[in-house]
């Protein structure tokens, strides 16, 4: 956490520094770049900066209490109670804009859910959880676009893309990532026989444009006719395209859209965010020895979560939660599951900065 807001600050000034070069006020897009930077992360920026004056300026008291001078005792006596308590509220506030790393301000994402094990009972299994995700996202006011999906027979999808928007969304939805599992009796079972199936979420934060720069000569773009399930709704034009990014092989397709350039600009959203999300793990990679807590890892091979529908029972097993509300969170109050995700992580945090500063 330390490192996060030292680079941040240290990156905020740099950026107030270059803001002042003739050379970047003289270039409208390296300016527009640079300011872009500065208004994402000076809200962390300079609370940490005021955290560290806070700091400065406590032990400076504590020292005059310690000094022979008693007025400047008394003053020191006087003013530590309202730095202290600056400090405290100043900490849980950047302790929540840490939870979810550099990325924790993140206003839009994309979303994939797919179905895992247990054939056409996962397909339906991910479309319930389409439709959990959709509902606390209504609640929350956020906009929801499908992006891509691909119909089951039966219902439910095989895949299903997400592009979500809105204040806080990756901070609140980023520890989805990982492994789902149901256990439920499956409408096509006639002996009322316990099934477990399972979907795979993948929630990753979406860059802006000036921090994925993709050329048309970086992905080969193909084009083909749309088709529904079954071979029905088959498009006659060659509206769906194709993507695959040449450097690392990332495959996407669309075909939702009628039109071929919506479709394309669906899948260059999807292919920007999944290149920076493969950035991104690199990156938590080589400082993964240094991260204590493990809900925020993302893994997708992982199995986070387990929807028990007999018992009406939610268990997250990452942090060891159980809640007999499955019926209230599938319809959408996912809160009772984040706010404790959340709390877990702050709690984590704390106490690696505390023993960082130990």
């Amino acid at each position: 956490m330390k490192k996060l807001l030292e680079g941040t600050l240290e990156r905020f000034e740099e950026l107030e520094r270059l803001m002042t070069l003739e050379e970047v006020l003289c270039d409208s897009s390296k300016m527009q770049r640079v300011a872009r930077e500065h208004g994402m992360i000076a809200k962390m920026a300079t609370k940490y900066r005021r955290f560290k004056q806070l700091n400065n300026q406590i032990i400076e008291a504590m020292e005059m209490l310690e000094g022979s001078d008693l007025e400047m005792r008394e003053l020191a006596e006087l003013e530590l109670p309202d730095l202290r308590a600056e400090r405290e509220v100043l900490w849980n506030e950047l302790l929540d804009m840490t939870v979810g790393g550099e990325d924790a301000e993140r206003a839009s994402l994309v979303l994939e859910i797919r179905a895992g094990t247990g054939g056409e009972e996962a397909a339906l299994f991910a479309g319930d959880l389409y439709d959990m995700y959709r509902r606390y996202c209504e609640g929350c006011r956020w906009k929801v676009e499908v992006l891509s999906y691909d119909e089951a027979e039966l219902g439910g999808f095989k895949e299903i893309i997400l592009g979500i928007d809105g204040e806080s969304c990756f901070r609140k939805l980023q520890f989805e990532s990982g492994g789902h599992r149901v256990q439920r009796v499956p409408k096509t079972e006639t002996k009322g026989r316990i099934h477990t199936s399972a979907a795979t979420v993948a929630v990753m934060a979406e860059p802006e444009d000036v921090e994925i720069e993709l050329k048309p000569e970086d992905y080969r773009l193909d084009k083909f006719c749309a088709s529904g399930p079954g071979g029905q709704h088959v498009n006659k034009t060659e509206s769906a395209v194709r993507l695959t990014h040449l450097a690392t092989g990332i495959v996407v397709s669309c075909q939702d859209e009628k039109s071929q350039h919506k479709n394309l600009a669906k899948a260059l959203r999807v292919l920007k965010t999944r290149l920076y999300e493969a950035r991104r793990e690199e990156e938590q990679k080589k400082r993964s020895e240094e991260r204590l807590s493990k809900i925020g890892s993302g893994d997708r091979s992982e199995r986070i979560r387990t929807y028990n529908y007999p018992e009406n029972r939610i268990t997250d097993h990452r942090i060891g939660l159980t809640l007999y509300k499955l019926d209230t969170i599938l319809a959408g109050n996912l809160e009772l599951v984040i706010e404790n995700l959340m709390e877990y992580e702050k709690r984590e945090l704390r106490v690696a900065f505390d023993t960082h500063n130990s």
